[in-house]
């Protein structure tokens, strides 16, 4: 039955299923549409027996919440104001099951549907301001909207099929030029760029005459294509390009173009061009294929037995003494020439199978002089073993894998979790989060170690030496010229220390890497100053930290280099949706509240969905929610175990009286993937996530 009821009538139904604070409710927006507009839909009631005449809301609990705050801002009496309800009469069982089916089955607009809404209405009336009062909006969040409206099409579908963020959309709308939006659309894609990224690159207005794409493009062709010029008359830093999206544009097609070509050239899967010297992140997500050495022929191998000869002869007849200084001179120039071909004997580029082709591909490169390189590396998108045989293969997987083990037939002890591998509450970490935190956590050391060179140095230094005098290797850097390979391939979640390790990068003085000859790209570093060189030291140091993986120790020189250089992580990074609290349980959640602000905190989030729980914590621990000073404090500063640099004091630092801490206390082990590449989960964490 349908009906009217007085607001002063009402209450709220203690079986209601939303139990949201509040302030997550969005009450003052509701408030502002409903002065607007009326209650649009019916309020669900229940009669209760007490007071007479009274009802309980057990659905439309915030249209509730917004009418009293109207009447309590005076602007409706609520013993007069008619709300409009469906009176429904059933036990509670009933009642909160038609609760919970209502707002079951509820879908929120996508931000592109708002988009477009907004755009409809206001474009029929023209009133911002008054559309934004009627919602209880800021006028800048519906015009926010109406740009995201007119987003190019291509990007505006991908925001409406959820390929990229909200955030990655607003920061293509930070210019209102399609053309623009375009142009870094189609560098940039939706694979491997962030916000930041995007939006920094659509700030930069000009470019410069020297800049690799305008050098590919060249000043005739931009012209040709409307691009203006200003003219550097006091400076020989190049001239200034007005329009660089035509600049990037004209690359992109000359690139587009060159990659086509090869692509059908080589055979290979395909070609991806990209405005950059540097493949690192857009490689992300791909799987490097690693080509074994090929074998040498009887003609190389006999080839380089008689370079060893000729090398011994010469060697014992620049030894003489008689010998002249011309012919010393001329045999001097012959070893070096049989070294070289000796060099290129050995190091055969290997060859990729034709059979790999079309299941690979590699990075058409723009150089710094403007030149298009195809790299020398070879991806794929899904893992490629070559070589050996299959029992081999087996086993290097078993090895590398992180399939959990059978133990058919035997049995092992558990072994203990340690403390930075577990979660708030004693439950553990699943070992591809713990991982992901170790890169993370790899990234802020890197990041910091940008700023101390001097002691980037001695770190290289000693690293290098002690690993040829000693037979020590848990360095924890790839200094001795690997890559790190981190345990978690794949695209990560965005944080600070790596956007700035990019921007890092790209600040470095790379004239020098233009030069063809080894030679010559060494006295040109040679010629740069020392402030350049430091720089170069301290991001080469920082990029071969390691991420040691879950079954790894953490490195005693990693903690010792953070609590030289006063690392703060919690400034660095900060636990996210994405990055921590959907990849956790609930009751790890809730212990992690109970610590930061007690029980009251735990108590307004434990009735929550853990979707709920995980958008509230990660405002919390931004700093983002209205909460007491000393609970804010206390989750900016928190970061977890698997994050912090577990550092002990030197010996001469050590309190003697400090009692040691109980290393024996009971702990758990952290999860082991299973065979699908999930992490195992007990009941609790299952039903969490």
């Amino acid at each position: 039955m349908t009906a009217s009821v007085k607001l002063a009538k009402l209450t709220l139904s203690p079986i209601n299923v939303r139990k949201r604070p509040d302030e997550l409710l969005e009450i003052p927006q509701m408030a502002a549409d409903l002065e607007a507009r009326g209650v649009l839909q019916n309020l669900l009631v229940t009669p209760v027996r007490k007071p007479r005449g009274t009802f309980e809301v057990f659905d439309g609990g915030r249209r509730l919440r917004g009418l009293r705050l109207l009447a309590e801002r005076g602007v409706i009496d609520p013993e007069t104001y008619d709300v409009p309800v469906k009176v429904l009469v059933g036990d509670e069982a009933t009642l909160s099951e038609t609760s919970t089916a209502a707002n079951f089955h509820q879908l929120k607009m996508t931000p592109a549907e708002e988009c477009r809404a907004f755009q409809y209405f206001i474009g029929l009336t023209g009133d911002i301001d008054g559309v934004a009062k009627r919602f209880g909006l800021t006028r800048r969040f519906v015009e926010g909207r109406l740009r995201l409206a007119t987003l190019a099409e291509p990007i505006f579908e991908a925001l409406s099929e959820g390929t990229i963020t909200l955030d990655v959309a607003k920061a293509y709308a930070s210019t209102e030029n399609q053309e623009k939006q375009l142009l870094v659309w189609n560098s940039y894609g939706t694979s491997y760029s962030n916000a930041d990224t995007i939006r920094r690159v659509i700030a930069n207005e000009t470019m410069n005459s020297t800049d690799p794409v305008a050098i590919l493009v060249g000043e005739d062709r931009y012209a040709d294509a409307g691009g203006k010029v200003d003219r550097d008359l006091f400076s020989d830093s190049g001239d200034k390009w007005v329009n660089p999206e035509i600049a990037q544009r004209l690359a992109a097609d000359i690139m587009e173009a060159e990659a086509k070509r090869v692509g059908e050239e080589l055979g290979l899967g395909w070609i991806r061009p990209i405005a950059s010297n540097y493949t690192h992140s857009a490689a992300a997500g791909l799987y490097r294929v690693i080509l074994p050495a090929a074998d040498l022929t009887e003609e190389q191998q006999a080839r380089l037995e008689a370079i060893a000869e000729r090398q011994q002869a010469i060697s014992v007849a620049m030894d003489d003494e008689a010998i002249g200084e011309d012919a010393y001179k001329a045999l001097d120039q012959e070893y070096d020439a049989l070294s070289a071909e000796e060099h290129a004997i050995r190091n055969v580029a290997p060859v990729l199978p034709d059979e790999l082709r079309p299941l690979v591909g590699a990075f058409l490169k723009l150089t710094p002089k403007g030149e298009m390189v195809l790299d020398a590396e070879y991806y794929s998108e899904e893992p490629i073993r070559i070589g050996g045989t299959e029992d081999e293969t087996g086993d290097t997987a078993d090895k590398g894998s992180r399939s959990r083990p059978s133990g058919a037939g035997r049995e092992s002890a558990t072994p203990a979790s340690r403390p930075e591998a577990v979660a708030p509450g004693g439950k553990p970490l699943s070992a591809r989060l713990y991982d992901e935190l170790a890169m993370q956590r790899r990234d802020v050391l890197a990041a910091t170690l940008l700023s101390h060179p001097a002691l980037a140095l001695d770190y290289a230094l000693f690293v290098m030496i002690d690993d040829r005098m000693t037979a020590e290797s848990a360095y924890g850097s790839t200094i001795r010229a690997r890559s790190p390979q981190d345990p978690v391939t794949g695209e990560q979640p965005a944080t600070r220390a790596r956007s700035y390790l990019a921007e890092a990068h790209d600040g470095l003085d790379a004239g020098w890497t233009e030069y063809q000859s080894q030679v010559d790209r060494f006295e040109a570093f040679r010629g740069l100053d020392d402030d350049a060189k430091a720089a170069w030291l301290a991001y080469i140091v920082a990029m071969s930290l390691e991420a040691p993986n879950s079954r790894a120790e953490q490195s005693p020189l990693h903690n010792r280099l953070a609590t030289i250089m006063e690392i703060d992580v919690a400034s660095w990074w900060r636990p996210t949706s994405e990055n921590f609290f959907d990849r956790v349980s609930k009751g790890s959640i809730l212990t992690l509240l109970a610590d930061v602000g007690g029980a009251a905190l735990t108590a307004r989030h434990a009735t929550m969905k853990k979707s709920e729980i995980s958008e509230s914590c990660a405002k919390l621990f931004a700093g983002e929610a209205i909460v007491e000073p000393e609970v804010r404090d206390a989750a900016l500063a928190w970061v977890p175990n698997a994050m912090k640099f577990l550092d002990s004091a030197p010996a001469d630092d050590l309190d003697v009286d400090d009692e040691p801490e109980d290393q024996d206390g009971d702990q758990e082990t952290v999860a082991v993937n299973d065979a699908d590449g999930e992490p195992q989960l007990d009941d609790q964490d299952a039903l969490a996530a």
